[in-house]
């Protein structure tokens, strides 16, 4: 009978230590795969991430948003060349320079309006490069080995079949708690995306109040609104980099049950830390919102 216990207990146990490898093995596989599908995902600019979006957000621009940004523009600069001749006291002192002035000034305005997508897609293209190095630096750094998985097996074997039962239980809720974080993660990648897509498709009314002294402040906020999600993806980048390189250290630490719960708790962090992204990167360009 002794044997016969013994040999069930060994049974059960390899069962048990099979089904939490399986559930941390497709758990660190999730991370080393997250990596490159949020990197591939930020990485993109509108017209890479889903032309056909794109196409219909530039048509919309130029044939709806175009036309009233034209009509914004011939009010900024009308409202520009009053100040002007105002400001030089009172109609009283009147120079030519001030009509070379406005009339560089109206021409450089109709150059930036006619040229607003050529502007807003070199930000995105900038952000683009940026994430793309990036991403091939913390890819590189974040894979969780073999190694480490053999070492938290071998851990695993020396506990009895109580502990191991719990473990795997938590295992389960570990691979629960991932997938709701690839949930969250798809509504921060893709969310930002459709940002971008809407600030995109109104890019002319703001830039064509660039060049006022009035009214420029608008076109500025804009532009470092633009900044500001570009660079939010270098910043979710960052993120998973350091979230990546934690999980793979949980694996030898010594203590296996310790190991996933700090793993849940990564994963909540890192949950939080994408979701700040965006209000720290406007932070950072000196926008709100």
């Amino acid at each position: 009978m002794g044997f016969l216990s013994d040999w069930l207990n060994e049974w059960i146990k390899e069962i048990l230590v099979d089904g939490i490898m399986s559930n941390l093995s497709a758990l660190f596989d999730d991370v080393n795969a997250q990596v490159g599908e949020i990197a591939a995902n930020v990485g993109q600019t509108p017209w890479a991430f889903n032309p056909d979006v794109f196409a219909l957000v530039r048509n919309l621009s130029e044939t709806v948003v175009l036309p009233i940004a034209g009509i914004v523009l011939t009010f900024v600069m009308t409202w520009e060349l009053i100040h002007l001749i105002i400001d030089r006291n009172n109609l009283h002192e009147i120079d030519a320079w001030i009509f070379f002035k406005w009339i560089f000034k109206t021409t450089l305005a109709v150059l930036v309006l006619s040229n607003t997508f050529d502007i807003v897609m070199g930000i995105f293209d900038l952000s683009r490069q940026v994430v793309n190095n990036a991403s091939g630096l913390i890819s590189g750094e974040t894979a969780v080995t073999p190694a480490l998985l053999a070492t938290f097996e071998n851990e695993l074997t020396l506990m009895d079949n109580g502990a191991l039962l719990g473990l795997w239980l938590q295992s389960i809720v570990i691979k629960i708690i991932v997938v709701a974080m690839n949930i969250c993660v798809f509504i921060i990648i893709y969310g930002r995306m459709i940002e971008i897509f809407i600030m995109t498709s109104l890019a002319p009314l703001p830039l064509a109040t660039l060049t006022s002294h009035e009214m420029g402040s608008v076109g500025q906020n804009y532009l470092r609104a633009l900044l500001a999600v570009g660079f939010q993806g270098l910043l979710i980048m960052v993120c998973v980099g350091i979230y990546a390189t934690l999980a793979r250290s949980i694996a030898v630490n010594g203590d296996p049950i310790g190991a996933v719960w700090a793993c849940v708790g990564y994963t909540a962090l890192l949950c939080f830390a994408l979701f700040k992204t965006g209000s720290v990167s406007k932070s950072v360009f000196g926008t709100s919102g």
